[in-house]
């Protein structure tokens, strides 16, 4: 993938990933650090001494899928785009991909990186982080959103619809979880699977070019990456019963915003995420699928600016 941004990059020696390209972005510094063992690759700028906002994309993207959104966010905040466990830059673990562990690795990067209070935004598996970090270390947290996610054990639907007209948004998740054989099917394939799910899922089907699907097509290829992802869902399970386990214990008093694309894959976040939150509001985003940030980056940045100033305001 070409681009004109020409920032920096910083401790390229300790990627983990070194062959897949790295790609930068204007007015941000690639940074590395270590999370319980693992090391996990961050994206950082913005206003140094503005509130913080941490953003995690999903499947079968990288911190990339927020390129369009990151400069008009840092025009007023200190942003840090992180590549989950397995994603993109960040080193893949054999092991340990349920939410609660990767959420805790996470907030371990965002300490190592001097992030003691945040906002924090996830959009897909990125939002399944996001909801049990939420959990976990709702201390640590001024408010959550949570992009069109279907969530284990929240929002994820207990049974997978076999209605022609909706099985396409979530037949992966059974796939997925099937032993061996998706990466017997896919290894090799991996631009054919990820250009499907940008291309159907989104609106519009021209919203991803080919070297933006090759980028993506690249990470989930590159040293483990394939079963990194898959992982993701065949421990959704787990963080399902993890999630009710804390749930238990107390709902969330954080504030939280549902945000659903007007043909995405959950019509109602909010309503999706009532249940298990004190103070949940919503908003839905027109003319956008499933990839919100990338369909409609504009749109999403004034949603998630317009929750932070309200809560801030409060």
């Amino acid at each position: 993938m070409t681009d004109d941004a020409t920032a920096p990059s910083s401790s390229c020696d300790q990627n983990p990933v070194p062959g897949l390209p790295l790609h930068d972005l204007a007015g941000f510094t690639h940074r590395w650090v270590d999370a319980e063992g693992i090391r996990l690759h961050a994206v950082e700028g913005g206003r140094p001494a503005g509130p913080t906002v941490v953003l995690l994309a999903g499947f079968p993207q990288t911190w990339w899928a927020w390129r369009k959104v990151m400069p008009g966010l840092a025009a007023r905040f200190r942003v840090i785009a992180i590549d989950l466990p397995g994603q993109g830059h960040s080193e893949r673990p054999r092991g340990g991909y349920d939410t609660h562990t990767v959420a805790s690795r996470v907030q371990t990067a965002l300490t190592a990186l001097d992030v003691p209070k945040y906002w924090l935004v996830g959009h897909d598996v990125g939002a399944w982080v996001a909801f049990s970090l939420a959990l976990k270390y709702e201390e640590r947290l001024h408010g959550v959103a949570l992009l069109d996610a279907g969530i284990p054990g929240i929002t994820l639907p207990d049974s997978i619809p076999t209605d022609p007209d909706r099985a396409w948004k979530t037949w992966h998740f059974a796939f997925h979880l099937v032993p061996e054989l998706p990466e017997t099917l896919l290894t090799g394939r991996e631009r054919d699977y990820v250009d499907w799910f940008l291309k159907v899922k989104t609106l519009s089907p021209d919203t991803f070019d080919g070297a933006e699907i090759d980028h993506y097509a690249a990470a989930v290829a590159a040293e483990g990456g394939l079963s990194a992802s898959l992982a993701y869902y065949r421990d959704a399970a787990e963080s399902a019963r993890r999630n009710h386990d804390a749930l238990e214990r107390g709902h969330l008093t954080v504030p939280v915003l549902g945000v659903s694309g007007s043909h995405g894959s959950i019509p109602d976040m909010a309503a999706s995420i009532g249940p298990w939150a004190a103070n949940a509001t919503g908003a839905v985003i027109p003319q956008a699928g499933h990839f919100i940030p990338d369909e409609q980056p504009e749109a999403t940045v004034k949603v998630l600016t317009a929750f932070i100033d309200y809560e801030r305001a409060e």
